[in-house]
């Protein structure tokens, strides 16, 4: 019986207990964003690209040192916490711009500082 309870939390437990859908529910104007992967949130604004930019190299600089930012691309590079940051800015149509932030410490995914960076920009544009 022992072995069985063993086996269980080796082998069955964490199948059972994947990486589940997060959703995180930010105030600017109800977006909804999602986690696409254990480290890696993404959402869809009907802000502009422009001040969704401002908002991220500004929230990009409180939390960290900034290693690359091409505003062309849409790509922040930061380290932030010991972790290293990646902030993707994506214009989906005039009115609409994807928003990915990805975090990893110390190669270990850390959705957490991911989702902060993420509702810190959303809801500091301007």
């Amino acid at each position: 019986m022992k072995r069985l309870s063993i086996y269980l939390v080796l082998f069955i437990l964490p199948v059972v207990c994947g990486c589940a859908p997060l959703i995180i529910g930010a105030a600017a104007g109800g977006l909804g964003a999602y986690a696409i992967s254990k480290d890696t949130v993404q959402g869809d604004s009907d802000k502009s690209f422009d001040l969704l930019w401002d908002s991220a190299v500004n929230v990009s600089k409180q939390y960290g040192i900034t290693q690359q930012e091409n505003i062309s691309t849409g790509y922040i590079e930061l380290t932030a916490d010991s972790s290293k940051v990646w902030i993707r800015l994506i214009r989906l149509t005039r009115a609409t711009t994807r928003i990915r932030v990805s975090a990893r410490k110390f190669h270990f995914p850390n959705i957490e500082l991911a989702q902060d960076l993420f509702v810190k920009i959303v809801t500091g544009v301007k």
